[in-house]
């Protein structure tokens, strides 16, 4: 029998502030949990010390299932750990299915809330509805490593998600390494405007750039073809790039870009972005970066490009919005971090 869906809670925490005490009565978890729950709300939890809570209260056959070794590598996909995809589960243990309880998937929503910003838990609401049914619906979960004794990593996945946390375990990389995120509300094809579409608007103020190129410059930053949206390998400081250096722009166009920069950033955890900033800033920051618009895939042909790339030796952030938005996203301080996509 499939478990009933997830009431969404109303904050990020609510589960935890309620639940505590009746957690320790549960005949499905052992009282540290509970106890564990409650010491970190009064810590302002991060989403490693919620892992931590949700490791603890998986049993022994459940652990089985979702929780690997920290190098676990997959016959058919590699190193799970750092695999990136569009539309995949790690495993086959649905969230919203009947193998956690309805106390776990509180607290997985809960570790997931506290991987985003409190600003986007509403649009990352309104993409996993469009595009899968809601939250916990055709996603599933993995944990590499054991939370509280050494390094793990925590990853979500499902249609138009892969997103990771890892309290720095892994290194030199941000977000814990690739990411993706994206959204098809019409289900499929959009029009030229992506209306309802969350993630749009790091499009707009990227073509804001894009505006304020003169007739040189665009020529520069226009590229034919739009590569292999998944081809988002690091080519490093000495890799041939597309587009327009981001040292040929004006400062005025610099200021937009700080702001395309932002925009980008800004759906995930403060630690995050910190994180990333700390990457490119690494390697040069955005001067060390190129700005492409492909023109191969322009949905009504009005010159507000669909597909965009930002990239730099070690940070690669592709845009396709065409037919609706995938973003690959990777980032580390070094070029040396290999990608399994």
């Amino acid at each position: 029998m499939t478990a009933p869906k997830l009431i969404l809670p109303t904050h990020r925490r609510r589960f935890i502030k309620s639940s505590a005490a009746s957690l320790a009565a549960a005949s499905c978890l052992p009282k540290v949990v509970s106890n564990n729950i409650a010491a970190a709300e009064e810590q302002k939890t991060s989403a490693e010390s919620l892992v931590k809570v949700l490791y603890d209260s998986l049993t022994p056959e459940q652990r089985k299932q979702v929780c690997y070794d920290w190098d676990h590598i997959d016959k058919e996909r590699g190193l799970l750990r750092s695999r990136v995809s569009a539309n995949w589960q790690i495993n086959d243990k649905e969230i919203n299915g009947d193998f956690y309880t309805a106390e776990q998937r509180a607290i997985i929503r809960d570790v997931f809330e506290s991987m985003i910003d409190e600003e986007w838990h509403a649009k990352f609401d309104k993409q996993l509805e469009d595009d899968c049914g809601g939250f916990g619906e055709e996603q599933a979960l993995a944990i590499f490593g054991q939370p509280g004794s050494g390094k793990f990593e925590f990853v979500l996945t499902g249609r138009h998600m892969t997103l990771r946390c890892d309290g720095d375990s892994a290194e030199h990389v941000a977000f814990g390494g690739p990411i993706f995120y994206g959204h098809a509300p019409t289900g499929g094809d959009e029009e030229a405007d992506h209306s309802g579409n969350v993630f749009w608007n790091q499009a707009l103020e990227a073509n804001k750039v894009y505006s304020m190129l003169d007739g040189k410059q665009r020529r520069q930053a226009e590229v034919p073809k739009s590569p292999g949206e998944s081809r988002v390998a690091f080519r490093g400081q000495n890799g041939t790039f597309s587009g327009i250096p981001i040292t040929d722009l004006a400062s005025d166009q610099k200021e937009q870009m700080q702001k395309v920069l932002a925009s980008l950033i800004e759906p995930f955890r403060g630690a995050d972005r910190q994180e990333a900033m700390k990457c490119l800033e690494a390697q040069g920051g955005l001067d060390a970066c190129y700005l492409s618009f492909f023109t191969d895939n322009d949905i009504g042909r009005d010159k507000v490009w669909d597909n965009w790339r930002l990239e730099g030796p070690a940070f690669v952030w592709h845009f396709r919005g065409a037919p609706h938005v995938h973003v690959w996203v990777n980032v580390a301080q070094d070029p040396s971090v290999e990608l399994n996509a």
